[in-house]
């Protein structure tokens, strides 16, 4: 059992409210719906009954001690720092050239143009 659906789990228990729990988390909605039936396919149980209020089932009150338990045993997840924006890109300029040397003709060139 993976501890981010046991986080995720636990946030909408606090919550009972899935969209709140989606902002909390800072994911999609459609991925805590997920999360919460892969959960569910796991535990072989519903946790969470979605019919009118949400609210936990039995299974899910039991459930929650079980993960709240897992949840604070695991080590807090990594933090990523975000890559900082690049400017515009750039157009190709073909292969490149060789640097002039001053006073010396350009190699194959039979006059310098300016």
């Amino acid at each position: 059992m993976k501890i981010s659906l046991l986080r995720r789990f636990v946030v909408l228990a606090d919550d009972l409210h899935f969209p709140r729990a989606a902002e909390r988390l800072g994911i999609p909605l459609a991925s805590l719906y997920t999360s919460i039936d892969k959960l569910e396919a796991e535990v072989g149980h519903p946790l969470v009954n979605r019919e009118g209020q949400t609210r936990l089932t039995h299974v899910g009150e039991l459930f929650l001690e079980e993960a709240r338990a897992a949840v604070d045993a695991a080590p807090e997840p990594v933090k990523t720092v975000a890559a900082p924006r690049g400017g515009k890109a750039k157009a190709s300029k073909g292969k490149g050239r060789a640097p002039a040397v001053k006073g010396q003709p350009k190699p194959y060139k039979k006059r310098q143009g300016r």
